[in-house]
């Protein structure tokens, strides 16, 4: 896909791995819708952007806000060539301890959030004589399971089955399906565990990168699935 003058959505745009997608796309001149919560931030973006950017404040569990603003913004005239489903949340504990509130976030945020938006765009990306392309990103967590992240597993490989049947669905709808599988990256994830961020881990950045990479193959190439990891994942004073 050559990306200038394509149109864009991009969850979780306003930190971490979601703002730095946002600037390589619009660096290569993408028009990027940028779906967060944070206000403040959205706008700075904008500040930094010009008018490729577009700051939309919006919950994505809400399905009917997410429903409206498809509804109201995209068109047979305007349609979204890149779905980039990137907000997730994370808690970390054991079984026992997660509190209900908690599961409930995660399911929401990292699986029907995806949904509500992806069951929109498709309709839209179906109509349209180009390639699109939707990418969801995931986490090695979405691999492998492992002890106290047991919610975040479970979303995570549900993202990862919701992915690979979609891009089954869709790949003779001339739509791509990506899912990417990050391990730790230095991005305020990990602000709220006991997890301390680190020059080892992946940087946004480079995996915003690789996301360029996948969307700019040719139309009728696909990567459907991609792990990226830290060659040492270790802290630098462990």
């Amino acid at each position: 896909m050559y990306l200038t003058g394509k149109i864009a959505i991009v969850t979780g745009a306003s930190s971490g791995l979601g703002l730095s997608m946002c600037k390589k796309l619009i660096e290569k001149g993408t028009i990027v819708y940028g779906l967060a919560r944070n206000k403040t931030a959205l706008e700075k973006l904008r500040e930094w952007a010009g008018d490729r950017f577009h700051p939309v404040i919006l919950d994505i569990t809400n399905s009917d806000a997410v429903t409206n603003w498809v509804d109201m913004k995209f068109h047979a005239g305007n349609i979204p060539d890149i779905l980039i489903n990137n907000a997730g949340i994370g808690y970390f504990g054991k079984v026992e301890d997660i509190s209900l509130e908690q599961w409930d976030r995660m399911l929401q945020t990292n699986l029907s959030g995806i949904f509500y938006l992806t069951r929109k765009a498709v309709p839209l990306m179906k109509q349209s004589q180009n390639s699109s392309h939707i990418i969801n990103i995931a986490s090695v967590a979405g691999l492998v399971g492992n002890p106290q992240i047991s919610g975040y597993n479970a979303t995570k490989f549900g993202l990862r089955g919701f992915s690979e049947a979609l891009f089954k669905e869709l790949r003779y709808d001339n739509i791509k399906v990506s899912v990417i599988f990050p391990g730790s990256v230095a991005t305020p994830f990990f602000d709220k565990t006991d997890i301390q961020s680190h020059k080892n881990m992946l940087q946004p950045e480079d995996v915003a990168d690789t996301v360029i990479h996948l969307l700019e193959t040719p139309d009728n190439f696909l990567i459907s699935e991609i792990t990226v990891r830290p060659l040492n994942p270790n802290a630098p004073d462990s």
